[in-house]
């Protein structure tokens, strides 16, 4: 008996497609942090800074702004912020998953504790980070 050809045993009707993932609907919990070193009652820096951050988030659809984290006057020179430690506990907990800044320095002034953080501790967290006017985004 002659072979059948097996090319023409599947029919559209047969081929089912996976469903999509729903983790491909997941929105990326997103941390907005803002920072200025000189406190001002009126400041539009910080305000520019924070539509900024909400601007970015806004414009892409995988992000989903979970929370503004603000240290207004305080030094970039060290990580002793509240807002910068509330925001890092966050981290750990996972309850956030992205951080964006405008640039490297509203994250912190020390470089070699900010390498410290993108090079060794959000890799293991899980983080990604986005500094958009320095056009950093790992």
């Amino acid at each position: 008996m002659a072979r059948k050809s097996r090319k023409k045993l599947q029919t559209a009707e047969a081929i089912v497609l996976p469903e999509i993932s729903e983790s491909l609907d997941k929105k990326m919990a997103t941390a907005a942090y803002a920072r200025l070193s000189v406190e001002k009652e009126q400041d539009e820096s910080i305000q520019t800074q924070i539509v900024m951050l909400h601007n970015y988030i806004a414009e892409h659809p995988d992000m989903k702004l979970t929370d503004t984290y603000i240290d207004n006057g305080y030094t970039g020179t060290n990580f002793e912020r509240p807002a910068f430690k509330r925001m890092i506990e966050d981290a750990k907990t996972g309850k956030i998953d992205t951080i964006i800044v405008k640039d490297f320095s509203r994250f912190g002034r020390d470089y070699i504790g900010v390498g410290d953080y993108l090079e060794q501790i959000f890799p293991v967290l899980g983080i990604r980070f986005i500094a958009i006017n320095s056009t950093y985004n790992s």
